[in-house]
């Protein structure tokens, strides 16, 4: 390659990118690990966490080097400190834990978890800002990008408000879920909202890995059918080892490049000169070795809008989807074998063949008769002329007008929020225009002179513009 090809490299990433996102007819789930945290917020990592926790102990009173000499894995030192806390809690730190932590039942290891939560709940965006521009602006791009689901293995909260409509599922409570939707944070290591969720000692990651497998389970069925990106994580991550293990086991064949997942890495070197590696080999063990494709830059923004292309699911009420999820499993699986409510299953099987039945039996509506378009679209051309004080339909006329010059949008030209054509004979332009309250209070601001939006998907390129 030759010099200043980061540029072309952007290029063929991004058009890979919207070419699979474009095939899979999808949004993407993102796997999001701690290094997401420490670009955002400064979150400490693995090491330094645990000496913030010693640092915090009075019991803990050497220093951490000496501890990672002695023990072989960070997990083996939290299981050491959770020991420190738990006898520090029931001496001179009683005062500084919750009294419901002082009893029988109650795990040993919650002291050292709920300092953890103590130090991990102060993060997040400070005075509104993530740090600078840049890091706003990816965020920004982040956030645009509406991704079916997110998995982390952070403890912290930085992702709940970056996505208010996802519903978050955490640790243990995915088990628990009898179906997968849209919208949802998965929290597989816990959250610092529960201490007692979270994956920190020896002991709980040897519990995970036994657990391992049914999570596994109920995740590669996204992992199946969506672009996977993992952000903040290192190649060499156990968590990436792990789930493409999973992956390459079920679905992929040793070495096969997987076309739909992506590793995304921080180079402070990178959007310059290079043309930095498109792909990567990673032995993920047991003689396993997966290919997947490979995202460096210094800027992520650019990535976060490439895999926001497919769309916006922002108009999309995810809690009533989800409860209309929730309602059609329970009627599956739990109702009608324990014969709560009685099935018609001839209307059933009509209902599936029907497109048009199969939407009223979820209760929504069509538009197809004179008794719907007129509930939704209750206004004539000489009824809205009216109500907008004008004594002929030429008024709307002139309001319409002024829309389409300046956005390039006639909202006669089609079936949308605003109009409707209603046939009413055989002969070709035997026709009514119909309008709903939304197109009274467009106009309304048009009349007045007031700003205004127009609903999305609304456009059209060609069709009949004719009077009201």
């Amino acid at each position: 390659m030759a010099v200043n090809d980061f540029k072309q490299y952007q290029e063929e990433i991004t058009a890979d990118i919207v070419d699979i996102l474009g095939k899979a007819e999808c949004q993407p789930i993102l796997f999001v690990g701690s290094g997401f945290a420490r670009r955002y917020a400064g979150a400490p990592n693995w090491e330094e966490l645990l000496q913030k926790l010693a640092d915090a102990c009075p019991l803990i009173d050497k220093e951490f080097a000496y501890y990672k000499q002695k023990y072989t894995n960070l997990p083996e030192i939290g299981s050491i400190f959770a020991d420190a806390y738990r006898e520090w809690a029931w001496g001179a730190g009683r005062k500084k834990f919750p009294d419901e932590y002082f009893s029988p039942d109650v795990s040993p290891d919650v002291f050292i978890k709920h300092k953890v939560s103590e130090i991990l709940s102060e993060l997040g965006p400070q005075k509104g800002s993530y740090g600078s521009a840049a890091l706003d602006a990816e965020i920004k791009a982040l956030k645009s990008m509406w991704p079916h689901a997110i998995i982390t293995t952070n403890y912290d909260r930085l992702l709940e408000p970056l996505f208010p409509k996802y519903e978050t599922v955490i640790g243990q409570q995915i088990f628990r879920k009898s179906f997968l939707v849209l919208g949802e944070i998965f929290k597989i290591h816990g959250c610092v909202s529960d201490p007692r969720s979270m994956v920190l000692t020896d002991e709980d990651y040897k519990s995970f890995d036994t657990d391992k497998k049914y999570l596994s389970a109920k995740l590669l069925t996204y992992f199946a059918e969506h672009p996977l990106l993992f952000i903040g994580y290192g190649a060499q991550d156990p968590n990436i080892k792990n789930v493409l293990y999973d992956i390459s086991r079920m679905f992929r064949p040793e070495m096969t490049l997987s076309p739909n997942i992506w590793i995304l890495e921080w180079d402070p070197s990178q959007d310059n000169a290079s043309y930095p590696p498109r792909e990567r080999v990673l032995d993920v063990g047991n003689g396993v070795n997966v290919r997947i494709k490979s995202i460096t830059a210094s800027s992520f923004e650019w990535v976060y809008k490439a895999f926001g292309s497919n769309g916006s699911l922002s108009k999309v009420d995810l809690k009533a989807l989800r409860s209309l999820m929730a309602r059609t499993v329970n009627l599956i699986r739990s109702d009608i074998p324990t014969k709560n409510v009685e099935v018609n299953y001839q209307t059933l099987e009509h209902a599936v063949e029907s497109g048009e039945a199969f939407a009223t039996l979820f209760g929504i509506t069509s538009l197809d008769t004179p008794e719907n378009v007129n509930a939704r679209y209750p206004y004539t051309p000489q009824m809205l002329a009216e109500k907008l004080g004008f004594t002929s339909w030429n008024g709307v006329n002139k309001l319409i007008a002024i829309i389409a010059e300046n956005h390039g949008f006639d909202i006669r030209t089609t079936d949308n929020p605003y109009h409707f054509k209603l046939k009413t004979g055989k002969a070709v332009n035997s026709f009514t225009r119909k309008y709903s309250d939304l197109a009274f209070d467009l106009l309304s601001k048009v009349q007045k002179g007031e700003d205004y939006t127009l609903a999305p998907n609304c456009f059209a390129k060609s069709g009949d513009t004719g009077n009201v």
